[in-house]
């Protein structure tokens, strides 16, 4: 990776104040240790009408690796040559950002010992970067660095100059040029937008990830017109995190139109509300009663079948009873930020070997599920097309045929409950049908007599005397004696 940041100046500022303010010295070449590889840092060129300094990161494919646990890139278990075979080494993305803030962490701060006026004078500057992953394009580069004021170059790179008729790739050569612009502000920028262009991150994204980002877009983040897509993408889209940042971003909005401290407007609601008890989300009334199933029915060995973002296999991976817990998805994103959400990179042998996510539909058999004592379909039938209903049937408790199956899904009827969802429609956009109460039973009976199972039916949520409750579960349990005992 490379990236290369010139000014140019005058006799009286002369352009090699960046070294001061980089606090690297321009005669000297530099090299400075990651935990993914070796950053240097020089200049091309360096006198008094033009300076330049160049950030090139070798990155250790090994290292980067054996950091992920051969997961691959992103965590992915299943991408087994991706560990080989990405763009890592070459394309700007936040190894590179993490080594910005890493080997220019005063001048990002806007320190500088030597000169302390430096770093608030602006200067111009020019940014380039070979080659940036750019999910959006250049249109989304320019969206993006435009309205921070930056003059923008976003010229797509071609997958092969050889054959111009395949087209262009997803990367850019990307040129920022600013008449004004601190160096401070500008590696702020860089250090958000980088992974945002990328729209992926090496490591895994916790809570003190807001702090970062509210730091380095402390001025510029609040305003920006696309600053929902920035928080979503720079929080690798964790929903809890990017509301948590959205609220954030919004006090600070409010108390700059106000011309007061966000302190003010953050205690506008008096201390005693904070203490109210808020209800439990249905999500996690969900996951509690689908724990309690699976430990009634004595399973040590579970699959979380369309296991999605891998709630569910973290709720149970703290429970001890649970000895082995596979999640499948069809998905590669959806495991991909499983793999986050579980730490699966820093998870420990004992914990790790407890744990699997594998890539697979449920239209089709598959031999890896055999022989574990539960499987779990939560909120997974109602994505799929009705017709398409008896190959997951078949091949779950024809094929797989686990001792226990548990099924959650939504209760139609339990809409008219939902102030904020308008009559007539779904709950969420993908799902393909929703069911009564009646329906589900009917459902659920059919399946359990054609495969030899019983089947019992749970409530989850609150249940209304009228409609009854948000969510239904079946829980099947095989009853073929000698099927039942084999398993």
């Amino acid at each position: 990776m490379f990236l290369t940041i010139t000014t140019t100046g005058t006799p009286e500022r002369p352009a090699t104040d960046l070294g001061f303010l980089l606090h690297k010295h321009p005669e000297k070449a530099q090299t400075f240790s990651t935990s993914y590889g070796t950053a240097h840092v020089l200049y091309p060129e360096a006198d008094a009408q033009r300076c330049t300094a160049a950030l090139l990161l070798e990155v250790d494919a090994v290292a980067l690796v054996r950091r992920g646990k051969g997961k691959g890139r992103g965590g992915a278990p299943d991408a087994a040559l991706a560990q080989y075979v990405n763009d890592r080494p070459y394309a700007a993305s936040s190894l590179l950002a993490v080594a910005l803030s890493s080997v220019f962490s005063s001048a990002m701060k806007g320190v500088c010992t030597a000169r302390p006026e430096l770093p608030a004078e602006p200067r111009p500057l020019r940014i380039e970067v070979p080659v940036l992953p750019a999910r959006g394009g250049p249109a989304l580069v320019r969206r993006l660095f435009e309205p921070l004021g930056w003059a923008v170059t976003a010229e797509p790179v071609p997958l092969d100059t050889e054959f111009p008729q395949w087209g262009d790739s997803r990367y850019v050569r990307l040129e920022l040029e600013s008449a004004d612009r601190t160096l401070a502000e500008a590696l702020r920028h860089l250090y958000v937008l980088l992974p945002v262009l990328d729209d992926a991150k090496h490591y895994w994204v916790s809570s003190d990830e807001v702090d970062k980002l509210l730091r380095a877009g402390e001025g510029w983040l609040p305003g920006h017109p696309e600053q929902k897509l920035i928080t979503s993408r720079y929080l690798s889209r964790r929903w809890s995190l990017t509301r948590q940042a959205t609220e954030r971003l919004e006090l600070v909005r409010l108390a700059e139109a106000d011309d007061s401290e966000v302190e003010e407007i953050d205690n506008a609601v008096e201390a005693e509300t904070e203490t109210e008890e808020r209800p439990t989300p249905l999500a996690v009334q969900r996951r509690e009663a689908i724990t309690a199933a699976l430990k009634a029915s004595g399973a040590a060995r579970v699959l979380d079948l369309g296991c999605g973002q891998g709630q569910l296999v973290q709720a149970l991976l703290k429970d001890p009873a649970f000895t082995e817990i596979v999640g499948l998805d069809v998905s590669m994103r959806a495991l991909t930020i499983a793999s986050r959400r579980l730490k699966l990179d820093r998870m420990g042998e004992r914990q790790a070997a407890r744990v699997k996510l594998l890539q697979g539909s449920l239209a089709y058999t598959d031999n890896r599920l055999k022989g574990y004592d539960a499987a779990v379909l939560s909120e997974v039938i109602e994505h799929l097309d009705l017709p398409r209903l008896p190959a997951l049937e078949y091949a779950v408790f024809g094929a797989a045929r686990p001792r226990t199956v548990l099924v959650t899904t939504p209760n139609v009827e339990y809409n008219v409950r939902w102030e904020s969802l308008p009559a007539g429609h779904v709950r969420h956009g993908d799902h393909r049908f929703e069911w009564t109460r009646a329906e589900f039973r009917a459902w659920a009976e059919a399946v359990a007599e054609r495969h030899g199972y019983g089947a019992e039916f749970i409530s989850v949520g609150p249940d209304d005397p009228e409609v009854g409750p948000p969510t239904q579960m079946a829980v099947f349990t095989l009853t073929t004696p000698k099927e039942a005992k084999a398993a």
